[in-house]
């Protein structure tokens, strides 16, 4: 009777286990290209921003570059998110370059200075929170139905309740497919709205495709991890 009993609470266990993961409580589906599927049926773009240094600008030119941004804000019929993401600054890349730059010097001299420079590099990417960076991004939403506001402005906890509740099943996953074609070709339409709109005020942005969501997903979710990938040697 007790080993019955044991079988059946880890029968009980894996039942809840595979109700209540990781992935359950990821509000999206799926991401196709560069467009993101949610599980309630809407799509997301997301458009990553270079920022614009107003310190470099005299006046005149700040508030001509505030007043478009207004404009620009205003002239959108649909709802964006917008996101400031601050994160330390990763030097991997930048020290690889200036490593092999200078292991191709000859002059002992130079080279000695440059392998210095080098090591001061890593120390600081080796202590992380040294160097911190922002990056921008809008969120670009898309509902078939046309009503964004009250899907993207429902409650947090009604959010998480819809995600606990959903259940992938091959109906949903078979409607989200026959409207993704056209769902996203709206998507589209304005992401490029938002795009010329940022482009015409000297804001560069470029929208993000698959590889570059999901490390920035996996970045969010997993900071530690996506780190220790980035050190790992190839």
């Amino acid at each position: 009777m007790a080993e019955l009993n044991k079988e059946k609470e880890k029968i009980n266990k894996g039942k809840t286990d595979e109700l209540y993961n990781t992935q359950t409580m990821l509000n999206f589906s799926e991401i196709r290209g560069n467009t993101i599927v949610m599980k309630d049926g809407g799509l997301r773009a997301i458009i990553k921003i270079f920022g614009l240094n107003l310190d470099l600008r005299n006046y005149d030119e700040q508030q001509i570059v505030i007043e478009q941004y207004k404009r620009f804000l205003n002239g959108l019929e649909f709802p964006v998110q917008i996101i400031v993401r601050s994160t330390y600054l990763d030097l991997t890349d930048y020290i690889n370059y200036i490593s092999n730059r200078v292991s191709q010097i000859e002059n002992e001299v130079l080279k000695r200075q440059g392998q210095q420079y080098s090591k001061f590099l890593n120390d600081i990417n080796s202590r992380q929170g040294l160097i911190y960076t922002k990056e921008f991004y809008i969120v670009v939403p898309y509902y078939q139905d046309g009503d964004e506001t009250t899907n993207v402005s429902r409650p947090w906890w009604r959010k998480l309740m819809d995600m606990l509740d959903s259940k992938e099943t091959p109906e949903k996953i078979m409607q989200r497919y026959r409207n993704f074609t056209q769902n996203r070709k709206n998507l589209d339409t304005r992401c490029n709205m938002v795009e010329e709109g940022l482009k015409s005020f000297g804001v560069f942005c470029e929208r993000l495709g698959a590889s570059d969501i999901i490390s920035l997903l996996f970045r969010v979710y997993n900071p530690n991890a996506h780190k220790e990938q980035v050190e790992k040697p190839h």
